[in-house]
């Protein structure tokens, strides 16, 4: 194949498989905002879901109450979460979703304030496909996350149940 029609099999790739709905698991509303705004920079402008800690995710992940609706609640593509919140970390979301087989193959990208190595190493040993430290401003957040979608939009996902 030419480098043009790569090109250009790639851009079809791109505009035509559809990584939406996406869930956001982010306690501090200023940065799930930010994350939001960030995608609707890069033209996705699909269901975004944001809940606020990791016992709201699993609830959301389980289509438990008040998140039953699946047309007002999509099953997410991928998911971003934060390590660091109350209730259930990022670190519990990743083992739940290391143990029930149906959810473990959902792409999900830790996007934290932690550089730590020992926390980098626990998200990977628990199952996340990328650890991405949050930058400090919007511009770079937007590119972060250009970067990210479009990786995933050109990786081969399995389909996934409804709920887990």
């Amino acid at each position: 194949m030419t480098s043009a029609k790569f090109k250009l099999k790639a851009m079809e790739l791109t505009m035509t498989q559809d990584l939406e709905p996406i869930l956001i698991i982010e306690d501090n509303e200023d940065d799930a905002l930010f994350v939001k705004i960030a995608l609707r920079r890069n033209d996705i402008h699909g269901p975004i879901s944001i809940v606020k800690d990791g016992v709201e995710a699993l609830k959301y992940l389980q289509g438990a109450p008040p998140y039953e609706d699946r047309n007002r609640f999509p099953f997410p593509s991928v998911i971003y979460t934060d390590l660091k919140m109350p209730r259930l970390d990022g670190f519990g979301v990743l083992a739940w979703l290391k143990a029930h087989p149906d959810c473990s193959v959902i792409p999900t990208v830790v996007m934290t304030s932690s550089a730590e190595d020992k926390d980098v190493r626990q998200a990977y040993i628990l199952g996340a496909n990328s650890y991405i430290v949050k930058p400090n401003n919007l511009d770079e957040l937007t590119r972060i996350l250009k970067v990210s979608i479009e990786y995933w939009n050109f990786c081969l996902k399995p389909h996934v149940t409804s709920k887990c």
